[in-house]
């Protein structure tokens, strides 16, 4: 955490700033290893201050040995604004993206007289792009139970059974497993539910003949994960079979041919091309990948807008897909780390064409 904090404080210094407020809760963990859900942090160019209230105190002191434990009044801002004027600060950045104005306008500005409230944007972020070791181990203990729950699943799955039962079963399989949850959302999108990218598990019923595009992924040790497997059920014919192949072949062109100095954009490029060739550019609408961590979707983006350079230590998703409307969809993701050499898988789910 020390690292983390002192690469901080020489992007404070490099936007000329003598203190930083965080109040972001995934930023807030990577900084602090916090994992309540009140807190907030102040940083100075000497010191870093973890502010909560009297429930937190406690777990503060445990989890923030390397911080100065503040334990805030029914106004929090009042104590804020008091270390502030203590450590005679001038010029605090706020992170604008997450801090409304009208917050530190109202509660904030004013308390304190000469200092300098200033919105800033990435600042955390830009230092979570790049994973450190332990991250990375975390990253992939969440993949690996993924890759787990996709092999249960489709033991599990039956016709007859709705897409919410499905959501549920690996719901309980991320928590019996030792995961807090799914990091997102479940989606199971069956037969024509499959044309719909973020087709999240509802009441209809799985039928024999149906592709299902499963996206699930655990949130395990305070990291996400993130998988997607196309699966058929009973059986497939040729077109499903066609369109599959596909997406995996364009897949594959993104893992073998990402190297460190590309764009987002001609990341996505790598996929799209396949696509494109096949005749289903239109039906690929969304960027090939994200990045992934504390947050499941985290920059870097992959996508036909990803100006971002792509750089060794970056952790993100190589997902495309097909999506046809009024017949189904595929989509295979796996997470991959960016190293000097290329992309190394992170998942290990078969994609082989599964027909259950």
């Amino acid at each position: 955490m020390e690292r983390r904090i002192e690469k901080l404080k020489k992007a404070m210094e490099d936007k000329k700033l003598d203190g930083f407020f965080v109040g972001k809760p995934a930023n807030r963990y990577y900084l602090s290893g916090f994992t309540g859900s009140a807190g907030n942090i102040l940083l100075t160019r000497e010191k870093a201050y973890f502010i909560t209230d009297f429930r937190y105190t406690e777990q503060a002191t445990e989890q923030c040995p390397h911080m100065e434990i503040v334990e805030h009044r029914l106004n929090k801002m009042e104590t804020v604004s008091d270390l502030v004027e203590k450590n005679g600060l001038s010029r605090i950045g706020f992170e604008a993206h997450f801090e409304t104005y009208s917050t530190v306008e109202e509660q904030l500005k004013g308390k304190v007289s000469g200092v300098e409230w200033v919105p800033t944007e990435g600042l955390v972020e830009e230092i979570r792009l790049f994973k450190e070791e332990v991250e990375i181990e975390k990253i992939h203990n969440a993949v690996k139970l993924a890759d787990d729950a996709f092999e249960h699943i489709c033991s599990f799955i039956r016709p007859g059974m709705s897409e919410k039962e499905v959501s549920l079963e690996l719901e309980f399989f991320y928590r019996k497993n030792g995961a807090k949850g799914s990091s997102f959302d479940i989606i199971v999108a069956s037969g024509h539910r499959g044309a719909l990218p973020h087709g999240v598990a509802s009441d209809k019923i799985i039928s024999r003949g149906d592709l299902i595009v499963i996206d699930m992924g655990a949130d395990l040790d305070g990291y996400a994960s993130d998988l997607t497997r196309t699966i058929a059920v009973g059986e497939a014919g040729n077109k499903e079979r066609e369109v599959y192949d596909t997406v995996l072949k364009a897949q594959m062109a993104a893992i073998e041919g990402i190297k460190p100095g590309m764009t987002g954009i001609e990341a996505d490029e790598l996929a799209r091309r396949v696509i494109r060739d096949a005749g289903y550019e239109e039906r690929f609408g969304h960027g090939l990948g994200h990045g992934i961590g504390i947050e499941v979707h985290e920059q870097p983006r992959l996508s036909p807008k990803g100006e971002q350079t792509l750089k060794p230590g970056m952790v993100f998703t190589i997902e495309p897909g097909i999506y046809i409307p009024d017949w189904s969809g595929v989509r295979i993701e796996d997470i991959v780390i960016l190293e000097e050499n290329g992309v190394r898988p992170l998942t290990a789910a078969s994609k082989e064409f599964r027909i259950i």
